[in-house]
């Protein structure tokens, strides 16, 4: 029988056909917790007397709101980072990255059933994984056990064709997405990618695009592997890990979604929700007191690109506090070296090392009361950055670099 991404994926992990609907317990690649789920999934540990991990060579664990802005955090962080030093887990130190950019950079294989204690794992789907987060009850089963239980998704379609216009961006795609099926339109689903637009976007794009499935309620959001993934792969010194992950042609769908590419246009998603979708143009006269980034959407070297393009020999408005944060060690070590970071610097940007920022609303740029922020995130909640009296627009890089230097939400295209 024909199989969708997932279908295969999952049927070879239990060694027989499943199909949507089937549950199954299958054992775990890979695994990590951060500084939000990790503590309770190991005071939960503690609890039982459980010790230890199932195998300490597929479970990370990291500090992605660090370094610590309060004692309290402090002690959660000291919390997991002995537990990972006790049980020889892989660790990753605040300030190096958020959880999703090491699993991408150093651990995600094609084919891998990857389970973490954050809702954005859905990212590693553009690796063509079945990766999906889960709550730190949940973590506690698969840190000890190694194993987890699934109900095999449905699988939708997401056919993406055409070339995107100037200004356009991977980021436009899913807030069109997130427009027409709102942010429950896809709930346990399996969201798979295809089309020549999907083929034709760089590994940084795809992964925006697989890192926001979750905000239509996705269980995966997944796409076929190429040569751009080998690529990728091979970059980060991990060849071997690629294999080529394709649906049957005659895969069964439950529904299939259309976007053409060609008719897309800068967009935002306006507070409060992320299914807000509209188009810059459409938005006049919106002051911005804030323009963040960054965070596991859109914080890597492409996105720090476009936004240098941008703002090259120019300055932000100066009521602007524009703030920058890299996904990881490696794209903050890029970013020195090819310049880009002088560029944004110079345009009076205010760079970080690599961490969630604003984003988790904990620390380093929390907003003011009634201020306005133009985000590369993934979440616009009331509430989300940390002041439910603030205002969060969801962009591309484009649309974010071009408001920091008008000081007003600001169609990238002006400035292109």
């Amino acid at each position: 029988m024909p199989k969708t991404l997932v279908e295969k994926i999952l049927s070879n992990k239990v060694k027989h056909d499943v199909k949507p609907g089937d549950t199954i317990v299958a054992d775990v690649d890979f695994t990590a917790c951060h500084d939000g789920s990790g503590p309770l999934a190991l005071r939960l540990m503690k609890k039982r007397n459980w010790d230890g991990v199932f195998d300490p060579k597929k479970v990370m664990f990291c500090t992605e709101f660090g370094p610590s802005p309060a004692k309290e955090l402090s002690n959660e962080h000291s919390l997991i980072r002995n537990f990972a030093m006790k049980h020889n887990c892989y660790w990753h130190e605040g300030g190096t990255g958020n959880i999703h950019t090491h699993l991408l950079e150093d651990y995600v294989k094609c084919g891998d059933l990857i389970v973490a204690g954050d809702s954005h794992t859905t990212t590693h789907g553009a690796l063509g994984a079945f990766a999906t987060g889960m709550g730190s009850t949940d973590m506690l089963c698969v840190l000890r056990m190694g194993k987890t239980w699934l109900k095999v998704p449905e699988s939708y379609l997401v056919q993406v064709d055409g070339e995107l216009p100037k200004g356009v961006y991977s980021k436009e795609i899913f807030l069109k997405l997130l427009k027409d099926i709102k942010s429950d339109g896809a709930i346990y689903k399996a969201l798979e990618f295809k089309g020549s637009t999907i083929e034709s976007l760089s590994m940084d794009a795809r992964f925006t695009i697989s890192n926001m499935g979750v905000e239509a309620g996705a269980k995966v959001a997944i796409m076929e592997t190429d040569e751009t993934t080998e690529k990728f792969l091979e970059k980060m010194g991990r060849k071997n890990d690629y294999q080529k992950i394709k649906a049957d042609d005659n895969a069964k769908y439950a529904k299939t979604i259309k976007i053409d590419a060609t008719k897309l246009e800068p967009m935002v998603a306006a507070p409060h929700y992320v299914e807000n979708g509209e188009l810059v143009r459409n938005i006049k006269d919106l002051k911005v007191d804030i323009v963040f980034l960054g965070s596991c959407t859109n914080g890597r070297l492409e996105d720090l690109h476009i936004a240098a393009d941008i703002l090259k020999g120019k300055k932000v408005a100066p009521w602007i506090r524009f703030i920058v944060i890299p996904n990881s060690h490696k794209v903050y070590l890029e970013a020195f070296k090819d310049g880009t970071f002088t560029t944004l610097a110079e345009a009076g940007a205010m760079i970080q090392a690599p961490n969630c920022g604003p984003c988790m609303g904990v620390h380093q740029g929390i907003p003011g009361d009634g201020e306005i922020v133009v985000s590369t995130q993934n979440r616009n909640f009331k509430g989300r950055m940390g002041n439910p009296n603030a205002f969060v627009y969801l962009a591309s890089p484009a649309t974010a670099a071009a408001t920091a230097l008008k000081g007003y939400l600001t169609d990238p295209r002006e400035v292109l």
